[in-house]
């Protein structure tokens, strides 16, 4: 499967999460419940990736955590803040170019709109 086709899936996810859940909740409640519906849709979903990085000639075991990990190849960040800030968008593109992943979806919960709080970034390795 794709990564164009694993985001479809996943973003029909995040309807039925927020749809049943709302607003308001801690991000690591969405994250359970993303991961659920992610793997009860047919797909591999791993939380808390902690991956790691290698500058210059140092080695950090566990340098940074994605919050989910679908298929090996899209990484999915969650939020459950009041507004996403240009350090959100950052954070998930650098954890697409340190993973070396083509794909990144970063969402955030606490919206009235979540078709408007679905942000896909694309690492053009």
């Amino acid at each position: 499967m794709e990564e164009n086709d694993i985001s479809y899936v996943i973003r029909g996810c995040i309807f039925k999460v927020f749809n049943a859940l709302g607003q308001g909740l801690f991000e690591s409640a969405y994250e359970a419940a993303l991961k659920y519906e992610i793997s009860k849709a047919g797909l591999n979903v791993r939380s808390q990736v902690f991956l790691p990085m290698i500058y210059d000639t140092v080695h950090v075991d566990v340098a940074y955590c994605l919050d989910l990990l679908v298929e090996s190849k899209v990484i999915v960040e969650v939020k459950s803040v009041e507004k996403l800030l240009s350090v959100h968008h950052k954070q998930i593109i650098t954890y697409l170019k340190l993973s070396e992943l083509k794909l990144g979806l970063l969402v955030n919960f606490n919206t009235d709109n979540i078709a408007s709080s679905i942000f896909r970034k694309v690492n053009l390795i």
